[in-house]
């Protein structure tokens, strides 16, 4: 399967990057296409593709593009999402101001020139020329990208905002040529109407433009911890800057204390402590010693390190980590696919609706307020607000998540972990830390605990099984010298044999316990090995079972085993499944209630990963297994798991708030235009209504990051 990545410009809006992604998906060959308004990146999977000819394809859609190199050069790309938003903010800026200087004096000699004396046949031509300069140098932003649109047969939000702006304007320029030719209409001229069209329209973009900026700086924020240049080591102990994307594999780099790591690699040379809450989401500095993994954008603290890189500066987890947010960004969940669909369709029904209205009007004899409806109806039904009400909560919840050390790879595993009423959990490696210690040393027939664990760490000194291990640690421990086995065997799934002091020693499953020891074919004792549990499992099932979840445990390891993990940590001995091997693992999975989210270390468990609606792998350090899961927690701690379906919850919240913002705004509106409820100053009470409603869904974002920032906050304080 081919990717290839795109630079896209000129995107204004979330409803721009549909269109983006439209095109691109009807190119032969195309399997997926994801487009971010946030970034102005694309990514376009199939077979057989032709990146120039895909650049073609959205240049031709009205977005110019280019092919991007593979992998993510962090500096590079942080300034140019930071130009891009602030280019698009003060277009509209300079657009929104234009319009209101057009407007608001020349509105205001239109209304005032009776009183002051000055009223004359001059008025009508100032207005004129006043619009006309409104309708090329502020309108130029809405019909470029209606025109566009058109070309490829399509509509789009601009569409609306494009032909009523028009109506009102050349409605108001037959009357005045009417006029001047001697034939009088009876209809006022709406010039100023159509320019305060565009300037408070402009206005409601620019504020969009603004607030985007800030709910997607999680994503800048994240790039930053990249630093824009390396310390590069050469042979002779002299160092030399060098751009941190043009640094390859197997280089040597310089990390002074107080600087960020800035490519991933290992510990060559120094001691130091590494702050790595980037990925781990832990505050606390980590030791690093000789031969220790650093991972790019960590924070290095006390002592200078010299590291060997292992990836080059584009391919480092600071890149892998945005390439998934910024795909988040730019995904689609189910209900934003529903909204889309709706915007679809909605265009062409609002202008078959302006239409039947103004028709209606014409034949009751009242062009005007036909007219005055009619645009009115196709101002106030352009379905900006609809557009954002996901992308913006989206984009806000992915950014923050990141930030927590939670790796949310698409919309539609956000929504689905917000719905989410099964949690299962693996037992090995994730409810507790995949390190067996001995529990319980039993002897028999006078053997005592520390010969007992002599004989069996000597048998189990060269088996790699984690139970091997548990006992030789134990041994290790307990300062016992061990002999050494002859004649070593070992039968999978039984257990292992040897000579030990001219015995015949073996170590062997057993039903009362981990294991039995026995002597020349006599039980001299058993031994029970546990996993110990992780230090926040328990808190973690206890946040779930608040946020109404039911969590299940799954297990390979023995029944008693199991439960009594489960015990421990809080899940209720029904929701127990033990004994199970993977295949058996997968049914259970599928047979829980759903939406489902299985949790697991993202290798051993991915066909129950995959199984379950949810799929979130557990990971720790620079080896993430990205492909096995929705969400991803590189750290290696389960806490997040609990954050990650109390953020998807609230962004959830917001979403809906936002549709149901969006929909009642037009469903409600309407009507009142079609019907002339709103006057004759309709089209300035729709322009002005509809850029409300855009500030109202992008604002309800905002509280949406602010509360989870909040919490952030206040969970590093704590």
């Amino acid at each position: 399967m081919d990717q290839i990545d795109l630079k896209i410009t000129e995107m204004n809006c979330a409803a721009c990057s549909s269109s983006v992604e439209k095109a691109l998906s009807s190119v032969d060959g195309v399997e997926s296409v994801t487009v971010a308004f946030a970034t102005g990146r694309g990514t376009v999977t199939g077979t057989h593709l032709d990146g120039e000819a895909l650049a073609q394809v959205a240049t031709a859609a009205g977005y110019p593009t280019t092919v991007e190199d593979a992998g993510i050069d962090p500096a590079k790309m942080a300034t140019e999402i930071e130009q891009r938003q602030k280019k698009n903010a003060s277009a509209w800026k300079r657009r929104a101001i234009l319009g209101v200087a057009i407007w608001a004096p020349f509105e205001a000699l239109h209304w005032s020139a009776g009183a002051l004396g000055i009223e004359g046949p001059w008025i009508p031509w100032v207005m004129f020329a006043a619009s006309t300069v409104s309708m090329i140098l502020v309108g130029s932003g809405f019909f470029t990208s209606a025109f566009a649109a058109a070309k490829r047969f399509q509509t789009n939000m601009d569409t609306l905002i494009s032909i009523g702006a028009s109506s009102a304007y050349f409605f108001s320029l037959f009357v005045f040529i009417a006029k001047n030719y001697g034939y009088e209409t009876g209809h006022p001229m709406y010039f100023m109407e159509a320019a305060a069209l565009l300037a408070i329209i402009s206005i409601g973009h620019w504020l969009e433009a603004t607030s985007s900026a800030k709910a997607g700086s999680a994503i800048r924020e994240l790039l930053r911890m990249q630093p824009d240049v390396a310390e590069l080591v050469h042979e002779d102990g002299s160092t030399t800057d060098l751009p941190t994307g043009e640094v390859e594999e197997g280089m040597r780099l310089l990390v002074r204390p107080g600087s960020r790591i800035p490519v991933d690699g290992s510990v060559v040379e120094g001691v130091s402590e590494v702050d790595e809450s980037i990925v781990t989401g832990e505050p606390l500095p980590i030791a690093k010693t000789i031969g220790d993994i650093l991972i790019a954008g960590s924070m290095n603290t006390s002592g200078q390190l010299i590291l060997e890189t292992n990836v080059d500066g584009r391919h480092t987890t600071v890149s892998r980590i945005a390439q998934l947010v910024t795909n988040a960004q730019s995904s689609k969940a189910g209900m934003q696919r529903l909204a889309d669909k709706v915007a679809g369709i909605f265009v062409p029904i609002v202008l078959a609706i302006a239409a039947l209205t103004v028709t209606c009007w014409i034949i009751a004899g009242d062009t005007e307020t036909g007219i005055v409806s009619a645009v009115t109806i196709l101002v106030i039904s352009c379905p900006c607000a609809l557009g954002l009400a996901t992308p913006m909560a989206v984009m806000v919840a992915a950014g923050e998540s990141s930030l927590r050390g939670i790796l949310v790879k698409d919309a539609g595993s956000l929504e689905l972990a917000g719905k989410t009423v099964t949690c299962i959990f693996d037992k090995t490696g994730t409810l507790t830390l995949g390190k067996p210690i001995v529990e319980q040393v039993a002897p028999e027939n006078d053997y005592s605990e520390l010969e007992l664990i002599r004989l069996a760490a000597s048998v189990e000194t060269p088996s790699e099984h984690p139970i091997a291990t548990a006992i030789v640690n134990e041994a290790n421990k307990r300062n016992i010298e061990v002999p050494t086995v002859t004649n070593f065997f070992a039968t999978p799934g039984s257990g292992v044999s040897g000579e030990v002091d001219g015995r015949k020693v073996a170590v062997l499953r057993d039903d009362a316990a981990t294991c039995r020891v026995e002597v020349n074919g006599t039980v001299v004792g058993r031994i029970s090995v546990t996993d110990e549990i992780r230090q926040d499992a328990k808190d973690t099932i206890a946040r779930l079972h608040t946020l109404g979840v039911a969590v299940h445990m799954l297990s390979g390891d023995r029944t008693e085993n199991a439960i009594a993990v489960a015990k421990e940590v809080g899940i209720n001995q029904e929701h127990v499944h033990a004994e199970a091997s993977p295949s058996e693992k997968t049914e259970i999975v599928a047979s829980l209630p759903r939406p489902s989210m299985m949790v697991g270390d993202g290798i051993n468990d991915a066909a129950a990963l995959a199984a379950s609606d949810v799929g979130v792998a557990i990971a720790s350090g620079t080896n993430v297994a990205m492909e096995s899961a929705s969400i991803i927690i590189p750290s290696d701690s389960i806490e997040a798991t609990a954050e990650a379906v109390s953020i998807a919850r609230d962004t959830l919240k917001t979403i809906k708030q936002n549709l149901v913002f969006a929909f009642m705004y037009n469903v409600a509106a309407i009507p009142l235009a079609a019907f002339g409820v709103l006057g004759p100053h309709g089209p300035l009470i729709a322009a002005a209504a509809m850029g409300f409603s855009d500030i109202t869904v992008i604002g309800n974002a905002i509280l949406l990051k602010r509360k989870l920032r909040r919490r952030r906050i206040n969970e590093i304080m704590q």
